[in-house]
């Protein structure tokens, strides 16, 4: 495996994991909610085609429901919690992983389990790589300012097609092919153009 330079923020597959965050029925209310989990269910097929592992949460499932079908989760054992962070019940799934150095972040909701689950992993000397287009919030305000924390807290803000083109690495791996026809319709829009746009201190 080659190495990876701290900082720099190169994902490879044989050292990420992709964490699929609480995208359960109950939360369809959220904004873009459809688009995320579009986008997160593309993320999960690069991942299964890239064999890079996966792990699925959900938030209070007795109350909220179960993860939506449209992920295609199909195979995974969604994880139940109450914490508003992930990382509490895939401790064990880390702590087996002693080559993990990048985590790919999806779900909901950002300024929720997706703030909090980035600080404990970058509190345990990961990347973590939000897949911005795959995250959202019942607020666009807390979804923007959470963004903006997280990038502070020394998270790496990238979108889905980014990170997955980072880690089919070359048109010439075995899987492009199939890789290619998952990203060949560009990711839904999931209203990031607006929260990015104009001079927008948080991302100065």
């Amino acid at each position: 495996m080659a190495a990876v330079k701290p900082g720099l923020g190169r994902v490879l597959p044989g050292s990420s994991i992709l964490f699929l965050c609480d995208m359960q029925e109950k939360f369809r209310h959220i904004a873009y909610f459809p688009q995320i989990v579009s986008v997160a269910a593309r993320m999960l097929k690069v991942a299964r085609l890239l064999e890079v592992p996966v792990v699925l949460t959900e938030q209070y499932p007795q109350g909220l429901g179960p993860t939506v079908p449209e992920l295609g989760a199909e195979g995974l054992k969604p994880l139940p919690k109450t914490c508003f962070s992930m990382v509490p019940v895939v401790r064990k799934e880390l702590d087996a992983r002693p080559h993990l150095h990048s985590v790919l972040l999806c779900g909901i909701e950002t300024q929720a389990c997706i703030l909090n689950t980035t600080l404990d992993l970058l509190d345990r000397g990961l990347q973590v790589h939000l897949v911005v287009d795959a995250c959202s919030s019942r607020s666009q305000v807390d979804r923007l300012v959470a963004l903006a924390r997280m990038r502070q807290s020394g998270a790496f803000l990238s979108t889905s097609e980014g990170l997955i083109l980072q880690l089919v690495g070359d048109a010439a791996h075995p899987q492009f092919k199939e890789i290619q026809k998952i990203i060949k319709e560009p990711a839904p829009d999931s209203g990031l153009l607006g929260l990015f746009q104009g001079q927008n201190p948080l991302f100065r």
